[in-house]
């Protein structure tokens, strides 16, 4: 796998005649949105075949798994537009092995999804999951679950050998998390004991190997309240062979204070749950100032404070699979940033036909851009370029794995990346 950066002058044809490749090759693995219209900065990943399959009538893809000794996951992970088509069709060409570096490590990856998930993205994403976890069931301090439409996606998950975990979460009907909500169920020992029954109900009865605890904001007072909570679901949990996992905020420090902080004590909760995810994103959001959703220098600092307090094969590392466009001036208080997927960035990049630069410290692409309205905008996104920086720090920190916030938009750079660096755990 190489990374190309499009220089000024260059264009797919001549990319496609420096490395060997045909540009249809280029469009079908980078999913490109603008091959007639490149931006100078982007990145693409050239992939150099060294066995190609081309379909003939009759053929399947466990046929054709057997006949170069692959499996049928390797053939969607290096065509995933395979598995969003409901038949092959003759005369298309598969790519069945590329020219690679060994891999670098194995590693757990789940992927994160809302129910109404696109049907052909949640196929083409499985086949790099381990596990996918539903968003989200909410409860009541009595301890009824409150449900989601999730068996259509969890008969697919199991279907392509990927089961599911279920999220729970305090939130209210407007989606926010709600810390009185949490709190309410923490002081009330029935009513926590009858949601743990109802969950471990609806685990059984629907298939779910695991639960994800996402409680976020949660009042300081209630820490050991929270944790309490974390060991009542582990003691119940590990005897029926289910996961616990648990989504801590980003930490650098135990001595942190604030709503999102306090409560997420990472010894305590390390030393509990299976696996923990550390969502390590969100530096950049909708109200901030404009800056990277995931820089990779504040991500290592809370992955370096995580791996000093929690068994490294417990941490699974967070990516956002997201990205955001700022207004100029940034005015705190009133701006808010408008949320894209990174493959819109770069449409929105070719539309007004700017250069793409490169934060070498935080190890993400930027641009900015005026509107036809006359308005100056900022875009800090992803690429190939930072996600391979990002999920390089898995191997070197001896992390278990990566948790994708979240899997709505198919992400080719992400997902040609973790195909590259790593032999994926199956769930």
């Amino acid at each position: 796998m190489t990374i190309h950066v499009v220089q000024q002058g260059e264009t797919l044809s001549t990319i496609a005649e420096q490395y060997g490749v045909t540009t249809e090759r280029l469009i079908i693995d980078n999913e490109l949105p603008n091959p007639e219209n490149l931006v100078v900065g982007q990145s693409m990943i050239v992939r150099i075949p060294t066995r190609v399959h081309t379909i003939v009538e009759g053929d399947t893809l466990t046929g054709i798994a057997e006949t170069y000794d692959v499996t049928i996951d390797q053939i969607l992970r290096n065509n995933p537009w395979v598995a969003a088509q409901e038949a092959l069709e003759p005369g298309q060409t598969l790519l069945i092995a590329y020219e690679e570096d060994p891999v670098l490590d194995t590693a757990l990856i789940i992927g994160y999804l809302y129910p109404f998930i696109d049907r052909d993205v949640h196929r083409k994403t499985l086949p790099f999951l381990t596990y996918q976890s539903l968003f989200t069931y909410g409860f009541t301090p009595a301890g009824d679950l409150v449900p989601i439409q999730d068996e259509e996606l969890i008969a697919i998950g199991y279907e392509m050998g990927v089961p599911p975990i279920m999220v729970l979460a305090p939130m209210n009907a407007e989606m926010n998390f709600d810390t009185q909500i949490a709190h309410d169920m923490f002081v009330n020992q029935e009513g926590q004991n009858r949601l743990i029954e109802n969950i471990i109900a609806t685990m059984q009865e629907k298939g779910y190997i695991g639960l994800d605890i996402d409680f976020e904001f949660i009042q300081p007072e209630d820490k050991e309240l929270f944790i309490g909570f974390i060991s009542n679901v582990k003691n119940r949990l590990e005897p029926l062979g289910l996961l616990t996992l648990v989504a801590l905020a980003p930490k650098t420090s135990g001595e942190m204070t604030g709503l999102l902080y306090e409560a997420h004590d990472y010894p305590a909760i390390g030393a509990i749950a299976d696996l923990v995810l550390l969502m390590t994103y969100e530096w950049g959001y909708l109200f901030s100032s404009p800056m990277p959703t995931a820089p990779l220098n504040n991500v290592r600092q809370v992955l370096e404070y995580g791996v000093s307090v929690i068994p490294n094969e417990k941490i699974l590392m967070g990516i956002p699979n997201y990205c955001y466009d700022w207004a100029l001036p940034f005015i705190r208080g009133e701006s808010m940033a408008e949320s894209l997927s990174n493959q819109e960035a770069i449409v929105r990049a070719a539309q007004y036909g700017v250069t793409i630069e490169f934060d070498e410290i935080a190890q993400v692409p930027f641009y900015y851009y005026t509107n036809e309205q006359g308005v100056e905008h900022v875009v800090y996104f992803d690429d190939a370029r930072s996600m391979d920086a990002k999920l390089r720090l898995i191997p070197e920190l001896q992390l278990r794995g990566a948790g994708i916030w979240q899997i709505m938009n198919f992400f080719p750079a992400l997902y040609m990346v973790i195909n590259e660096l790593f032999t994926i755990e199956e769930g």
